[in-house]
């Protein structure tokens, strides 16, 4: 409590009640006696008084504030003990100058602990108004010495004297009469107290310098070498005793100081005179005399001692040297505290050692932070704001980058850096600590004296400029002197020296290195980063954005946070920014709510920004989402170092860098009235309305310091009300320049103006120097505090890993002019990049679960055991996968680390992920009916076939039985079979007509003449062959009819234009008409003319419309030739549908492909074997062709499958396929595949796809596919043998028949193989199943044997092809191109917004064909740099003349198309 107080600077925590144990546990107070009195008593009021008394010795209740805070000292470490002792300085509270050690009683001056207070005074000149102020660590400061001692125990208190010369209104030392006091302590006696008065140079100061009092608590008496030491070293000595009569000791000690001719002042309690000495003693009797009386005295006397002209009497008394006194401890002796301030004395050695300007300092020893930096930093910022030719400016600057990193890596490293690199790396945790606490303290210290006196050249200069502007001839020397003046304002800014340099240094030397050497960890410079995050995580805060350069180091930060990541693990952390006006108090309310120690001085300002890293404690950890608090401190708005639109462009790119950084933001207003922040607000709305539109959601709170009266609740109320107004305004001004539609500030941020504004009270009490911090002050501070962890309460903050990224994303965003234009956000991209990986797992799962159900119900289909397929079976089928995925995506919604990021998405991929399973179902409806179709279309030929085997197996029985005796003759049985299969033949066609060839050259010719084109000319361009090429011939200016006037043609206009619109023209037929061709069936139905005619109709059609269009005028050639292209494109497709057509439909192609089986069955019965023996070949026979295709199939699933998880160009987004297709074709160099791509980028990575899956299976993982292929023919000849012997087993226990057996192994199969139906009539006479079995089995394994080196080229001819699965599965996505570079969108998503279209990278817009007009030049400019550096409003000025369409994709984000 006491030290939480304290951190707050509630100068209250004196006075907070410790009780003692036995008094916390009941808390019940003291209770009254009561006593028993008669009217009698009252006669006698001294007896009555007198009654209680003695009847129990008073008990202390509580334990004096003093102790308590001396017992809080002691139990301290040195770092606490010095904030500690720095928190009471700022309260202007008496801080202790010699201790004695509680057990030890050794004497100790804690030094280190005053070696961050700087004591800040002003110095009145005598005989003139001239006013110097002066800017002192108190270690260092040299005032006179005025030390109180009293003797004995006098009536009057000590410390409350010395508190009237001081501060009247303020308890400067704590006295008997304060609240709290008790009559005896424990730690605080002995103990020596030093305050200092430090004038404000007004008329009324006490003192017209700073002087020191100390305070010695206790009888001087009985601590007699603490008081020799302070009488010593004391300038002036005052002396409090009651009387000196009968008190030898107290004699014989002012005797001696009477003697010794110093300065002393006696003041007696039980006497009334005044005395002086001729030697200037003084005795002073305070007998009836007022308090105030005898302050005004003592305060004259005191002036008067200092006053006279002696150099015994001049300021002689510096803190530092109380550690030459012998006899007492200093703390920095201890030994870790030494070795700190040893290595720091080196450093410090080598700064001093040429006596060098302090404003030189930086450029000597700190070169890579310097002028090279800043250029960097210049050259940098220009790169996003190019001019003229865009790509060579570009390469340029990014050369002139790489020079000055080499530049900066070609200075070798100073000596200061190696030695303070060499401390940092080798010294232990604490000694590190009091090492950079003693560079800090002696950078400071030199700085200080230097700033000091610039700031009083400063100020003197200043006066001679205000001088000459009253003068009437001002002109030229006012110009010199202003010229003057500006040189010190820069000498200023040189001479500001502190250790954020020293590590800004370091991240220069890392960043140069790094950018010239690559990433390494064997080099000194790669160690920096580690160095740097053991100081951050241990609460050192680190510099995020450099003030002096404007510029935020990424590749440093990101390594430095990189290395917190390694040390921590990616930890949760609440990111609290702040902003606000220059010296605003934006570093003291931080530094009063957390403990912090950012810097606060006015002379010190914050530039740039400051992230400081906060654990948070155990036992506040249970309410938070989070592991740390990361504070950002913030450079002040309008800050007096800039001007003009320099003022205005930093103040908008620090507020949006802060704001967005932030997970709140605290805008902190000095004063009530926001009408002085208007310009601020502005900035500070606009801010959040870009974070709005960039989908990140701070929230913030309004924080008004300096506030008179806070309590005024109705005052405060129209304040808020003011505030909500002017927020309000803000937003509708900030709406216009964002192009937003927001009409008041809560459309902006969610925003409640009761809740997010709070009132801070003035942080100090009186004026400065000597006014301690308010009270109130400390208490508003606690209520924003509450209010920052009430709102953190409710966030789950960010990881440190998305903290590093935002800051790249953001200031990434922000060196762009427009912000939202070019903001990308990384987290978001990653996390949206991982989720597509996952939708394709996903999708892949379902469709493979869909190609498992189209084989089954493909076999069922052949086998005639499925007839209809309905779309809620197919649902049913596929219900158990979809149940999963749907599982696995809440699951991965749900508990992703990303989940908060990826919410945003999950309803749009629920969606898709449903509809991806209703058009897979859809498809494999239409799949199967047209496998249906085909079933029912080859039903009469399946008849034919069925009648043709009966008989053909009939005759053969019968001719079997004639030609016993010839069955070894071969010729005769040929003979024999020959006849009776043409007869046969000849009898089942009989009226069937057979199907003809098609002629499609021909057709092509009647269909060309049908729409008027002469038959010399069709000829014409046949021959010539350059149809054949027009999709890449480039130049179509032959094809475009020339207008001509007078006879004279004209050249023609929008050239370019033209043939962009012609590629388009000849893509788009090709695609519309060659679907409507697919889409015939020609495999089920056979081809037929109509079909062409009706393309060669689209095409004719489209032709002309485009010229309507266009007002283009193309010649006849183009549309003969794009016909004949057509043609061309769909002739191998139908021949192929037709020759399969032919295959299935043709009774006497069929029956002439299976000749030869059926010759070795005739052959069979005619060498006597039975009919189980017949049946058993013809069923293999069947078997075998199926067996096959099942197990092609079954692998190709299992390729597909297996290249989907582990080919790595398959395995994840859309956006990594396109990048291994690039890759591809820069490996082969193929110029007319890049043309491919760029005009037809599906048709290549289908090819690519293809190539692929070929190289896969045929070269690089031959063995493997070979193996898995032989696994597969296994399986299926396993389920084989198990149906055999389960039909077998089945018609045996139930006594059936022939019929009965081979439903049963039919059914048995019928999902993994075709089984076409057997007749049993032929085979009736089949009785001994187990002889069938073993006949089947025989025959099985010669199958299994051909099988098992079944060639891979077989994978080709199977109905599943794992490129066709795989092109299906990758290639669903969306294609569309950029209009100026052709770059394709890479979101895996089909069928998304076109908000959504992405493309990483762009192209120069030369590839798609863009020239310089007139020339042949293509244009190497990227698209996304022109775009880049033109405003919104500037689009929609150019997007109609350009392409139609163009709008919508110029007004997404760069970058992405």
């Amino acid at each position: 409590m006491f030290l939480h107080r304290l951190m707050m600077l509630d100068y209250r925590v004196r006075y907070i009640p410790v009780k003692s144990d036995s008094q916390t546990e009941g808390n019940h107070p003291k209770p009254v006696q009561v006593i028993d009195i008669t009217e009698e008593d009252f006669s006698n009021l001294g007896a009555l008084l007198r009654m209680g008394a003695g009847t129990h010795e008073t008990e202390q209740t509580h334990l004096h504030p003093m102790d308590v805070q001396m017992a809080v000292f002691h139990c301290s470490d040195s770092f606490l003990k010095q904030m500690m002792i720095t928190k009471l300085s700022q309260c202007q509270y008496a801080l202790p100058l010699l201790v004695p050690d509680p057990v030890t009683m050794e004497i100790e001056c804690p030094l280190w602990t005053f070696k961050q207070i700087t004591k800040t005074w002003k110095v009145t000149e005598d005989g003139s108004n001239i006013v110097t102020m002066k800017s002192v660590p108190v270690y260092k400061a040299r005032t006179p010495l005025v030390s109180f001692f009293r003797l004995g125990s006098p009536s009057v208190s000590k410390s409350q004297l010395m508190n009237t010369l001081i501060n009247d209104r303020h308890s400067t030392f704590f006295h008997r009469n304060c609240p709290g006091s008790t009559k005896s302590r424990y730690l605080m006696d002995g103990v020596a107290e030093i305050a200092w008065y430090c004038p404000a140079g007004k008329p009324n100061d006490a003192f017209n310098d700073c002087i020191a009092f100390c305070n010695l608590h206790g009888d001087a008496l009985l601590t007699e070498k603490r008081r020799d030491i302070l009488i010593e070293k004391s300038s002036i000595n005052i002396i409090l005793f009651a009387s000196l009569q009968k008190h030898e000791e107290s004699q014989s000690l002012i005797s001696g100081l009477f003697k010794s001719r110093k300065p002393l002042i006696c003041l007696c309690v039980d006497d009334c005179d005044v005395v002086k000495t001729t030697t200037g003693q003084y005795i002073i009797g305070l007998k009836d005399r007022s308090q105030s009386d005898v302050s005004e005295e003592l305060k004259q006397i005191i002036r008067e001692i200092l006053s006279v002209d002696g150099s015994s009497l001049k300021p002689s008394f510096q803190l530092e040297m109380m550690a030459e006194v012998s006899g007492i401890r200093v703390d920095e002796s201890d030994p870790a505290c030494q070795r700190g301030k040893s290595a720091a004395m080196i450093i410090m050695d080598l700064i001093k050692k040429n006596n060098m300007d302090v404003s030189k300092l930086k450029d000597e020893f700190l070169p890579y932070r310097g002028d090279l930096w800043h250029q960097w930093c210049k050259i940098h910022k220009e790169l996003y704001h190019l001019t003229g030719d865009i790509e060579k400016e570009k390469s340029k600057k990014q050369q002139q980058l790489m020079n000055i990193r080499q530049k900066q890596c070609d200075v070798s490293c100073s000596k200061l850096m190696e030695l303070f690199i060499e401390s940092l790396s080798s010294l232990p945790l604490t000694d590190k600590q009091y090492y950079l606490k003693w560079i800090q303290i002696l950078i400071d210290d030199l700085s200080t004296d230097e700033l000091s006196s610039v700031l009083q050249s400063y100020d003197k200069k200043w006066s001679e400029v205000l001088a000459l502007k009253n003068k009437c001839n001002k002109s030229e020397m006012l110009s010199i002197k202003q010229t003057e003046l500006e040189e010190i304002s820069r000498k200023l800014q040189s001479a500001t020296f502190g250790l954020e340099h020293i590590f800004r240094e370091m991240g220069q030397i890392y960043e140069a290195h790094r950018a010239i050497e690559g990433e390494s960890r064997h080099t000194d410079w790669s160690k920096y980063p580690e160095l740097a995050a053991q100081l951050m995580i241990s609460g050192h805060p680190m510099e995020l954005m450099d003030g002096d350069a404007g510029h935020v180091p990424l590749t440093w930060i990101s390594s430095l946070l990189e290395e917190v990541i390694k040390k921590l693990g990616d930890q949760r952390l609440f990111v609290l920014s702040v902003l606000g006006v220059q010296s605003s108090g934006k570093s003291t309310m931080l530094n009063t709510m957390f403990g912090l120690q950012f810097a606060v001085s006015a002379g010190r300002c914050t530039k740039g920004v400051f992230m400081q890293l906060l654990k948070v404690s155990e036992e506040i950890k249970k309410d938070l989402k989070f592991d740390y608090l990361l504070v950002v401190d913030t450079e002040g708005l309008r800050a007096l170092e800039l001007e003009g639109n320099i003022t205005l462009h930093h103040d908008n790119e620090l507020a949006t860098f802060v704001v967005g950084l932030g997970n709140l933001t605290l805008i902190n207003i000095f004063g009530e009235n926001p009408s002085e922040m208007q310009d601020i607000l502005q900035i500070v709305v606009q801010a959040f309305m870009r974070m709005k539109k960039v989908k990140l959601s701070p929230s913030c709170v309004f924080v008004h310091q300096n506030v008179t009266d806070v309590a005024a609740v109705e005052k405060n109320m129209d304040g808020k009300r003011r505030l909500q107004e002017k927020l309000d305004q803000m937003a509708k001004l900030a709406a216009e320049e964002e192009f937003s539609s927001a009409e008041c500030f809560s459309d902006v941020i969610e925003f409640d103006v009761q809740k997010d504004v709070k009132y801070c009270a003035q942080l100090w009490e009186g004026s400065p120097p000597m006014a301690p911090p308010n009270p109130g002050y400390s208490e508003s501070i606690q209520e924003v505090k509450n209010t920052i962890l009430s709102k953190a309460s409710k966030s789950d903050g960010i990881t440190l890993s998305q903290f590093k990224n935002k800051i790249q994303d953001l200031w990434s965003a922000l060196l762009n002019e427009n912000f939202v234009f070019s903001f990308k956000n990384t987290l978001e991209i990653a996390a949206y990049r991982k989720l597509e990986s996952q939708y394709a797992n996903w999708t892949w799962a379902l469709r493979n679960n869909m190609l498992t159900i189209e084989n089954q119900l493909h076999n069922r289909i052949e086998n005639g055991n499925l007839d209809k397929v309905e779309v809620s079976h197919l649902k049913k089928e596929s219900h158990e996968t979809h149940e999963i995925i749907k599982e696995e995506m809440t699951t991965y919604f749900e508990e992703d680390k990303e989940k908060e990021i990826l919410a945003q998405w999950r309803g749009i991929f629920e969606i898709k992920i449903k509809e991806f399973h209703d058009e897979q179902v859809s498809t494999l409806k239409r799949k199967l009916d047209e496998v249906i179709q085909q079933k029912k279309a080859r039903e009469k030929l399946d008849d034919k076939k069925k009648e043709f085997e009966d008989k053909l197996l009939q005759k053969s029985k019968e001719l079997a039985q004639q030609l016993k005796d010839k069955a070894n003759d071969e010729e005769e049985l040929q003979k024999q079979f020959s006849s009776v299969w043409s007869d046969l033949v000849t009898e089942i066609t009989a009226d069937i007509k057979p199907i003809e060839d098609i002629n499609l050259e021909e057709d092509q010719f009647t269909i060309l003449q049908e729409l008027g084109f002469e038959e010399s000319f069709i000829n014409e361009r046949k021959q010539n062959d350059r149809y054949k090429k027009i999709s890449s011939i480039g130049d179509y200016s032959d094809y475009v009819k020339q207008t001509k006037v007078l006879g004279i043609k004209l050249p023609l206009k929008n050239a370019y234009k033209n043939q962009q619109q012609i590629i388009s023209l000849i893509e788009k037929p090709v695609h519309e008409s060659l679907d409507p061709i697919t889409s015939k069936l020609v495999a089920t139905r056979g081809y037929k003319l109509a079909y062409l005619q009706e393309v060669a109709k689209q095409v004719k059609q489209e032709v002309d419309n485009f010229q309507k269009e266009t007002k283009c005028a193309l010649k006849k050639e183009f549309t003969v030739d794009l016909l004949l292209y057509v043609f061309s494109k769909s002739e191998c497709w139908i021949v192929d549908s037709q020759k399969k057509f032919r295959i299935n439909n043709d009774p006497l192609t069929y029956l002439e492909s299976k000749k030869t089986h059926y010759y070795t069955v005739f052959r069979s019965f005619c060498k006597g074997s039975s009919s189980a023996v017949v049946l058993a070949e013809l069923i293999c026979e069947k078997l075998k062709a199926s067996t096959v295709e099942a197990a092609c199939n079954k692998t190709a699933i299992g390729l597909a499958g297996e290249m989907r998880c582990n080919f790595p160009a398959f395995n994840g987004n859309r956006l990594n396929l396109e990048k291994h297709v690039l890759k591809s074709l820069a490996e082969k160099e193929d110029f007319d595949d890049f043309i491919t791509y760029i005009r037809k980028p599906r048709r290549q990575t289908e090819a690519f796809i293809t190539e692929e899956v070929e190289k896969y299976i045929f070269i690089d993982h031959k063995v493997e596919t070979v193996n898995i292929l032989k696994k597969n023919v296994d399986d299926v000849n396993t389920l084989m043998s198990q149906a055999l012997s389960t039909a077998t087993q089945k018609v045996q226990n139930q006594r059936g028949d022939m019929n009965m057996w081979l439903k049963e192994f039919s059914s048995l199969l019928k999902d993994e193989l075709t089984l076409h139906t057997i007749s049993s009539q032929n085979f009736s006479d089949i009785n001994d199943f187990e002889f069938l079995k073993e006949e089947i089995k025989k025959r099985l394994d010669s199958i299994i044997e051909q099988t098992s080196s079944l060639s891979l080229d077989k994978l080709k001819e199977s109905r599943l092809k794992p490129d066709k699965i795989l092109i299906d599965q990758l290639c669903k996505c969306c294609w569309v191109t950029c209009p100026f570079c052709a770059a394709v969108c890479t979101n895996t998503i089909e069928g998304h917004s076109p908000d959504d279209h992405n493309v990483p990278f762009h192209r120069p817009s030369g590839i798609k064909g863009w020239h310089k007009r007139g020339t042949v030049e293509f244009s190497i400019n990227f698209c996304t740099t022109n775009v880049a550096r033109l405003s919104p409003r500037c689009f929609k000025c150019l997007a109609p003349p350009l392409i139609p369409g163009m709008l919508s994709v110029l007004e997404e984000p760069v970058g992405e198309a």
